[in-house]
């Protein structure tokens, strides 16, 4: 069993590059803590002008996986009424789309139980949690390729994505 615990930076982009058919990202928390997001949705509570250039880092990342023929997908259960976090991450989901993400939604009442912790599941064999704070702020992945927790995170992933929404058809509701 592999195990890694890893705060360093270019984790993501090794675990992107090792990747060979397919990514999927669970995400089930309401709000995140990221630092580089906090200037970007002060800027859309406040109704200012919409700058993205801060995403271009992962709009590239997604880019070269897609174009090397990997999907990538992501299911956001999300509580309704959005709260303010999730209607901006509603506005920036067409950048994802535009770097090759294929994003779904999921009203956490129509969900069912998920799971407490978001994850990154890589070519059906190793999973990436995501380490948090109590204010939701990122600390660490852990990387496994423990065969049970690839397996639930398999199967939950395979009964939400068949639940959820297109992003097209949720932001047209």
């Amino acid at each position: 069993m592999l195990l890694r615990l890893n705060n360093e930076p270019d984790l993501w982009g090794s675990l992107f590059a090792e990747c060979k058919r397919a990514a999927f990202h669970l995400e089930t928390l309401d709000a995140y803590a990221v630092a580089s997001e906090s200037e970007p949705l002060r800027q859309f509570l406040a109704g200012e002008p919409a700058d993205t250039s801060w995403f271009d880092p992962w709009r590239t990342l997604m880019q070269d996986t897609t174009s090397r023929g990997v999907t990538v997908r992501r299911v956001r259960v999300v509580t309704e009424p959005l709260i303010d976090y999730q209607r901006w991450l509603l506005t920036l989901t067409p950048e994802n789309i535009t770097a090759g993400e294929d994003i779904r939604y999921l009203p956490r009442h129509l969900a069912g139980p998920v799971p407490t912790e978001d994850y990154w599941l890589f070519d059906d064999e190793r999973v990436a949690f995501h380490a948090r704070d109590a204010a939701n702020r990122g600390l660490a992945m852990v990387v496994t390729d423990d065969p049970g927790l690839v397996r639930y995170c398999v199967d939950v992933r395979n009964r939400l994505w068949e639940s959820a929404t297109p992003f097209t058809e949720y932001a047209g509701t």
